[in-house]
């Protein structure tokens, strides 16, 4: 059911018009709407989901295209005839575009068509501004070269599939000034193919992409040896920006910066959020890009200069990732639906819909952050000014905290002293906030922690 635009649907708009002039504080604290988006989130939809997925038998990039009941072509096609329906219900708030590309590689030896299923939401006031949730339809076995066998792929990664379109369908039911993006994804056990396929898309588009969640195995609670955990989960992210130039790292490595690339704000921005609004599940920030020697899809729009991070579960079961479905000395492998818990999931997937609520509520996160007062014992932050933004609130906080912890309210002006607060001895940053209290994320100054992506490459001249 699509909400009447005097409920809920307008609770995240930002306004369009200018900042007021006001230093009033705007209403930060507790939004209700966050807490209905989390309540709506339905796991027994999510296995719905999972056990369509898992009924293609294989969906290796490498398998039938032609079938209707089996491989990848066949979830590709329903993952878009899903998108289509929650795109109806809700009065046609989702375009559904399916870019492809085809490849060639080590683990693709012969030209294999890449396609990725996108529902783009677009954005009441600041539609190029982006924010994206994504993961892979893509599944395999043990032999990554292995398109026929049955590899179910029922966490890895049916269960980002699952919160994916679990939050179009929750998040489609309002309206935020942000595009939101629904990205599922398709190749990324090959080489992280749709991954690449995104960031070329939203270059080509000249999207500004302020965010990627990627969810990548988010569905176990299980480990190896036993242990459980239902109340974790873990954002990766990245120290320093992959596109960062020589210059601009020696800088870093004199100032700092190195923990506050905008996706480690961003990791820091999902843990508030989590703790906020969200009964047992908790946010472990993990300060790299991946798991140890391992990657998946956000890498790649890393390495377009986008902010992402990796949202998965807090322990994994390595007996049930790329593995043939089997049981060996009483211990049974593969990637099936009973090692998904339904409610766990529906958490992490509360935890991506407020996220992407709250972000594209927000007003984009400031640019131009600089900080002054070298031999002073004050400290100035500026910035610029961003449309949609009420004020402006200023961060510090110790450069050994792994959050921001003191702040003050700056009103609509383009910078603050700090009297008193040394820059010596501290880090800060700057968010913009709505006029109904809706932040972005922390932007931290300088190169390092700016949000804005690098410039498309311009062809050479002819």
């Amino acid at each position: 059911m699509h909400m009447s635009a005097g409920g809920l649907a307008l609770a995240l708009a930002v306004a369009a018009a200018p900042a007021t002039g006001s230093a009033a504080q705007p209403p930060e604290g507790n939004h209700q709407v966050l807490a209905d988006i989390a309540a709506r989130v339905d796991p027994a939809a999510q296995r719905a989901v999972i056990e369509t997925l898992v009924g293609f038998g294989t969906r290796h990039t490498a398998s039938d295209t032609a079938s209707a009941t089996r491989g990848i072509g066949a979830a590709r096609r329903w993952v878009k005839g899903r998108f289509e329906e929650i795109g109806r219900d809700c009065g046609g708030c989702l375009q559904i575009d399916t870019p492809s590309t085809t490849v060639t590689g080590q683990r693709l030896p012969q030209p294999t068509e890449i396609v990725d299923v996108l529902a783009v939401q677009r954005g009441t006031t600041d539609p190029d501004r982006v924010v994206v949730i994504s993961g892979h339809v893509d599944s395999r076995v043990t032999d990554v070269m292995d398109a026929t066998s049955d590899a179910p792929g029922a966490n890895d990664d049916g269960s980002g599939v699952a919160a994916v379109i679990e939050a179009a369908r929750v998040l489609s039911r309002y309206r935020f000034a942000a595009t939101i993006v629904y990205a599922v994804l398709s190749g990324e056990e090959q080489n992280l193919y749709g991954g690449k396929l995104l960031a070329e898309t939203a270059k080509a588009r000249g999207w500004r992409v302020e965010a990627d969640l990627n969810n990548d195995i988010v569905g176990n609670i299980q480990g190896q040896g036993g242990v459980v955990d239902n109340t974790h989960v873990r954002i990766f992210s990245e120290g320093t920006k992959a596109v960062e130039t020589p210059a601009q790292a020696n800088r870093r490595r004199y100032n700092g910066g190195e923990v506050d690339s905008p996706s480690r704000n961003l990791a820091r921005y999902m843990d508030g959020l989590a703790a906020q609004y969200l009964t047992n599940l908790s946010v472990r920030m993990v300060y790299r890009t991946d798991r140890f020697g391992r990657g998946g899809d956000q890498v790649a729009m890393l390495d377009a200069g986008y902010p992402a991070v990796r949202v998965t579960e807090a322990t994994e079961n390595y007996t049930r990732q790329h593995q043939d479905v089997r049981t060996d000395q009483g211990v049974a492998y593969g990637d099936v639906i009973s090692g998904v818990d339904f409610p766990y999931l529906a958490q992490v997937t509360r935890q991506n819909a407020i996220t992407l609520a709250s972000l594209a509520g927000a007003p984009a996160p400031p640019s131009g952050v600089q900080t002054e007062g070298a031999v002073t014992p004050d400290t100035k932050v500026s910035w610029t000014p961003v449309p949609g933004a009420a004020g402006y609130r200023v961060w510090w906080r110790d450069t050994t905290s792994p959050r921001w912890t003191d702040s003050r309210w700056a009103g609509d002006a383009a910078s603050l002293t700090l009297q008193g607060v040394n820059i010596d001895d501290l880090f800060f940053g700057v968010s913009a906030v709505s006029s109904d209290g809706f932040a972005s994320p922390v932007v931290f100054p300088g190169a390092a922690g700016a949000f804005e992506s690098p410039p498309a490459p311009t062809a050479p001249a002819p």
